[in-house]
């Protein structure tokens, strides 16, 4: 690999053009799901299907793991951040063209897929080392703001306002507020790719890089095995598959639930989500506060209580508290505002308990093998996850289950899962200290 001592100077303006692109681009991914799920409503889809919205989205992780990450390394970086959006955009454009909503979107997380190890390996070709954590942080960061914008924005673009303007006026042959959010995101996502084009390349070079079937799932395979035989590998990776399953299966319930409990329509209750990434950025600042490698497992509870807290937080209704108030124009239930703080709290203990657990993992991979394998390894598990628990509850939708129910069934399940972790970890340690195995390489 041929790396580079005289681009260090490009450093802050490929940074910044790395963060424009991907707040862009993480900014439409969330907007273009309300636009879908707005879609399938128009087009008289059963309820099951709006969960495989995601599921479609993510099914590119996990059957294209072995191949985005050498992919990524095939050409400079930001040629492939580019690509990858040109193929979002493609995405989005059959999508309002008439393409059914789930292949549309199965092609838009093709590009999202093969997006995600290009953002993150080209900041440690363009960055020096003591500056990766704050780049990381500046990612995260961003991709936070993107979903609480992103969500409002989608909310926004399909409110019955501009379903009403769009009727009226029917331009480019855009009939509802569904189809003017998706060739609005149209623009976004060939905006993030055009920012792609501003991105240096780092001079970075590899090998030319082994594409081969059975030779790249065979060293896949050895990857996955070696971190979830590690005694702190498989308690961070299971944690964090978990998570997000959990997470994507929550992203959805919080839609039903506003509807159903606090009689919210798609518009408002999409806000909600933004809601819940608000709660996870608190969340995660202070975990990164207060919270140290060595120290990661001991939050292990905090996901045990968050699960819990789901399952009891599904009976609340708006019409428990009447009343409101107003503020800067506009009226505020007092129920609204109360499911708010209750679901900021859940974000706050996901981000408090994730984040942790997250450095652990991605710190145990870089010692077991290499950056580059372990974050493949780890997106391969958690989108598995986000595909068997969304089509759990879809199939649990389509067997006629309310949305109460569902998600006390959820909020158990991810209690008792972490209460499991937890007996896990406890007998990894009655036979060997894993807090020595931190800092401990085994690559070879």
């Amino acid at each position: 690999m041929q790396l580079f001592d005289n681009k260090r100077t490009t450093m802050t303006k490929g940074f910044y053009s790395i963060m424009l692109a991907q707040f862009l681009s993480s900014l439409a991914d969330n907007a273009l799901l309300i636009a879908a799920i707005a879609l399938l409503t128009t087009l008289n889809e059963p309820a099951w299907m709006t969960p495989l919205l995601k599921l479609f989205f993510v099914v590119s992780y996990v059957i294209f793991a072995a191949w985005v990450g050498i992919f990524a390394d095939s050409m400079p970086k930001g040629r492939v951040m580019f690509i990858t959006n040109a193929v979002k955009t493609v995405g989005c454009i059959i999508m309002l063209f008439g393409t059914h909503p789930l292949l549309a979107y199965a092609i838009v997380g093709l590009g999202a897929a093969a997006y995600s190890p290009a953002k993150y390996g080209i900041l440690t070709e363009l960055l020096p080392p003591e500056k990766l954590v704050k780049a990381n942080g500046w990612i995260e960061g961003l991709t936070v703001a993107s979903i609480i914008l992103g969500t409002g924005l989608g909310g926004l673009l399909i409110s019955p306002m501009v379903d009403h303007f769009v009727q009226g006026h029917h331009v480019f042959g855009v009939h509802n507020a569904a189809q003017a959010a998706i060739a609005v995101m149209i623009f976004v996502y060939a905006a993030a790719a055009a920012v792609n084009l501003l991105i240096p390349d780092t001079g970075a070079r590899y090998p030319k890089q082994d594409f081969r079937p059975i030779h790249t799932l065979v060293n896949f395979g050895k990857s996955c095995s070696l971190l979830w035989h590690d005694k702190l590998g498989q308690i961070s990776l299971s944690v964090t598959t978990l998570f997000w399953g959990a997470g994507a299966t929550l992203q959805f319930l919080v839609l039903a639930w506003a509807n159903s409990n606090l009689g919210l329509d798609l518009s408002k209750a999409a806000i909600l989500q933004g809601v819940v990434a608000i709660g996870i950025a608190i969340g995660a600042v202070l975990a990164a506060a207060y919270v140290s490698l060595r120290r990661s497992v001991d939050v292990l509870p905090i996901g045990v209580l968050m699960g819990f807290s789901v399952a009891v937080m599904s009976f609340y209704k708006a019409s428990w508290i009447p009343g409101g108030f107003d503020i800067f124009g506009f009226h505020i239930s007092f129920a609204i505002a109360i499911a708010c703080l209750l679901l900021v709290s859940v974000g706050m203990m996901a981000g408090f308990f994730v984040v942790p657990m997250n450095a652990l993992l991605q710190h145990r991979g870089h010692v077991l093998m290499s950056a580059g394998r372990s974050i493949a390894v780890q997106n391969f598990n958690e989108n598995s996850s986000i595909l068997v628990m969304l089509g759990l509850y879809s199939l649990l939708i389509k067997s006629g289950l309310g949305t109460v129910t569902i998600m006390v069934l959820f909020g158990c399940f991810v209690g008792c899962s972490m209460l499991a972790v937890i007996f896990k970890h406890h007998h990894n340690q009655s036979k060997e200290d894993s807090l020595h195995l931190i800092g401990e390489d085994k690559r070879h």
